[in-house]
């Protein structure tokens, strides 16, 4: 792939649009799947949890979550039309059984009230926060009191090996997370490593990884 080309996939990966949008959305299923199942996995959804996923995509693993629990009610919060329109798409029927709803907005501006979730995750759009600040305050916000939030990420040591990630991607170690959620009102609880298949990237073979921080407000 020539630069412009690296640059206009970290553009859609950020914010997926058009027809090649469309595309990045169902490359991201492929490429998450273990990421998202290790993290719907950690949540420990209980009966009549109020969930909220920020960054969803197509919402191609929501229903997963119903898997295993199915009293849970369920919003995904993108800043993307195209996913927001896709992810309808993908899970009308759990729309018209009022167990989803997705909206389409900002992390910095969350539209709910205060305190009305209790998980509230969000799958690799860490790099993507200009404000990672303001974005915690406001899921800090909206997390109820006993909530717990769930950051997952492919840390720094993966990402690097990746060309776009010089086209607005901020990478992060597992400390450095930790440092930012606690520096956020935040506490962890704990830091999950968990290796992937390999991958290769040019010339060179990386052992993928996922990092997800569960945290509680502090």
């Amino acid at each position: 792939m020539t630069e412009e080309q690296y640059q206009s996939l970290a553009a859609q990966l950020r914010q997926p649009h058009g027809e090649f949008g469309l595309q990045v959305g169902n490359n991201m299923n492929v490429g998450n799947v273990h990421i998202n199942k290790n993290t719907i996995g950690l949540l420990e959804l209980s009966v009549n949890d109020e969930v909220l996923e920020i960054g969803m995509g197509n919402g191609f693993f929501v229903k997963d979550l119903f898997v295993v629990e199915p009293s849970v009610r369920y919003t995904g919060l993108d800043f993307s039309p195209l996913m927001i329109e896709e992810a309808s798409r993908n899970n009308a029927e759990l729309i018209q059984e009022g167990k989803v709803n997705f909206r389409l907005g900002a992390a910095d501006a969350i539209p709910f009230d205060d305190s009305t979730f209790t998980k509230i995750f969000t799958i690799n759009t860490l790099y993507f926060w200009d404000n990672p600040e303001r974005i915690l305050a406001e899921l800090r916000r909206v997390l109820k009191k006993e909530g717990e939030l769930f950051i997952s990420i492919r840390p720094k040591e993966v990402m690097q090996h990746y060309p776009f990630v010089k086209y607005g991607f901020a990478m992060y170690t597992k400390e450095e997370v930790g440092a930012l959620l606690e520096k956020n009102g935040f506490q962890v609880i704990a830091a999950i490593e968990t290796d992937e298949p390999e991958q290769q990237i040019g010339e060179i073979k990386i052992q993928v990884k996922s990092l997800i921080i569960q945290a509680c407000r502090g």
